[in-house]
C-alpha cells in the first residue's frame, strides 16, 4: 500500500532567513517534518516511534514543489520507507518504525 502527497515549502518559511542567505534551502528537518505530517495524513492513528534512516540528497528550493511517497516496508512489519522527489530527482529518502493505534 503507498501513498502521495505534493509539498512546497513557502518562501516565508520561518526557517528559511539564515539558512543560506542569498542562495536559500529549505532544512531537512522541514522535508522530514512534512513527511511526517503526511504519514499522519495517510494512517491518521500513527505514530513515529524511531526514524532509522534519513539521507537527504538534493538540496530543495523554496517555493519548488515536491512528492512526499510513502509505502509499507517489505523488510518488515510496522516500518514504513519514504522518498521525497522533485521534478526528477530524488531529494530524500529513508524508514520510520510506526505504532498503529491510539496511544
Amino acid at each position: 500500500m503507498t501513498f502521495e502527497m505534493c509539498q512546497v515549502i513557502p518562501a516565508d518559511h520561518p526557517s528559511l532567513p539564515g539558512h543560506f542567505p542569498g542562495m536559500p534551502i529549505v532544512p531537512g528537518v522541514v522535508i522530514l517534518d512534512e513527511t511526517l505530517a503526511a504519514l499522519t495524513k495517510w494512517r491518521r492513528n500513527s505514530r513515529v516511534t524511531a526514524i532509522h534512516t534519513v539521507k537527504f540528497l538534493v538540496p530543495l528550493k523554496p517555493e519548488q514543489p515536491f512528492t512526499i511517497c510513502l509505502s509499507e516496508s517489505q523488510n518488515a512489519e510496522g516500518e514504513v520507507d519514504f522518498c521525497c522527489r522533485a521534478e526528477d530527482r530524488l531529494i530524500a529518502e529513508g524508514r520510520f518504525q510506526v505504532c498503529y493505534g491510539t496511544t
